[in-house]
């Protein structure tokens, strides 16, 4: 018979005689051995010892039995103690004293397993009301997450002469970043990538804020100084400036193929000119929104060519770490960029992602991560590789 089926066998046997939660953790045979050998120290040491009484260090694995094994075995395990206790006594003992005092210990170590399990019963029904609590948490949590990603675009507008893709990926759950791609007609677009302060559920909510927002802006005129002024007015009623949101929205125009942008705090996106090879930065002009109750802002522009590429991030890219404490940073996402820039937006993007795992590949990404890359085609040349 196989070593692993005999040992499943005989901890199936011994399963029964074992708490439950005591059967569900560590080797079953451990608490025996506990138990047992406790039993055999002390009956070693009653029997060597003849002149006294040492019928209270059987409390010893009448205790241990107590903790590890069901409450009958718990109160078998009394009486066999008892009858250890009286078989190693001495003979000229009277008795009437010996049953006396078999029967006041054997009452005394009811009461001490009597008192053992009942704690042990009251752990039970606490660990079992906290797991149902955390079930009920992580649930809510996946609810949330759902809910969360109903904010996020589904599909790709058409947008003729422009390539994007878009990823989100959260550390925890839910998320604080947000991202989405909002057409205006048939040849304009704009882009909003979003990062909420903080992690966990309350940035989760503010970041749902945010995206219904913008989502409601959709219906009104898409000035994009107007559109920032008004979500900073929401924002700052709800978190009271101790909470705030970096953002930033870009706006392309494929006809006049101009971008113009408003970077709120946010991480300057990397404008890649196809032409001369080199590297821009879309900085921040004007500070988080939520913080104060007006929000000044300027508007920056640019001219696009042909093969030109934009990559959005979140902070989660560039302050990832690797065990050295080391972070990804701003030239190291430089460099991916520089290198896949004739890459289809698709391929640049998880080139980005997957470098920037692999750095911090032995601590794991710390913050939400979002990605968002365009690339300008306006001659309607091929697609890079991927």
């Amino acid at each position: 018979m196989p070593a692993k089926l005999r040992d499943l066998i005989k901890r199936l046997a011994l399963l029964p005689l074992l708490r439950k939660d005591v059967a569900s953790n560590g080797p079953a045979w451990l608490p025996f051995v506990l138990v047992l050998g406790a039993i055999s120290a002390v009956a070693y040491a009653d029997h060597l010892v003849v002149s006294i009484s040492l019928v209270y260090l059987y409390i010893l694995p009448v205790g241990l039995g107590a903790i590890f094994l069901r409450r009958k075995i718990s109160y078998s395990l009394i009486a066999a103690c008892v009858l250890f206790h009286d078989y190693y006594s001495p003979r000229y003992v009277n008795l009437g004293l010996r049953i006396f005092h078999n029967l006041s210990a054997m009452l005394s170590f009811a009461f001490v397993v009597y008192v053992i399990q009942r704690y042990m019963e009251q752990r039970e029904a606490l660990a079992k009301t906290v797991q149902q609590q955390r079930d009920d948490l992580l649930q809510d949590v996946e609810l949330a997450a759902q809910v969360q990603r109903l904010f996020l675009p589904v599909g790709k507008p058409a947008i003729a002469g422009l390539e994007f893709a878009g990823m989100m990926q959260p550390a925890r759950g839910v998320s604080g970043d947000y991202y989405d791609y909002i057409p205006i007609d048939a040849h304009t677009i704009q882009f909003v990538i979003a990062d909420v302060a903080g992690k966990g559920v309350p940035a989760a909510l503010l970041m749902s804020a945010t995206a219904a927002a913008m989502q409601l802006e959709a219906n009104h005129d898409r000035n994009m100084l107007e559109i920032v002024a008004r979500l900073n007015t929401g924002i700052h009623s709800v978190s009271d400036g101790e909470r705030y949101v970096t953002l930033l929205l870009a706006e392309i125009d494929t006809r006049k193929r101009t971008l113009r942008y408003v970077n709120c705090g946010h991480n300057p996106a990397l404008l890649f000119r196809a032409k001369t090879g080199t590297l821009t930065r879309m900085n921040s002009s004007c500070p988080p929104i939520g913080i104060s109750p007006e929000e000044i802002c300027d508007l920056a522009s640019a001219d696009l060519i042909a093969g030109d590429v934009l990559v959005f991030y979140t902070d989660g890219v560039t302050e990832a770490q690797n065990q050295l404490g080391e972070e990804f940073g701003t030239d190291r996402l430089s460099a991916v960029v520089r290198r896949g820039a004739s890459r289809s937006p698709e391929g640049l993007m998880m080139d980005i992602f997957r470098t920037a795992a692999n750095f911090c590949s032995d601590v794991g990404f710390n913050d939400d991560v979002t990605i968002l890359v365009v690339k300008c085609n306006f001659d309607g040349s091929p697609t890079g590789s991927t």
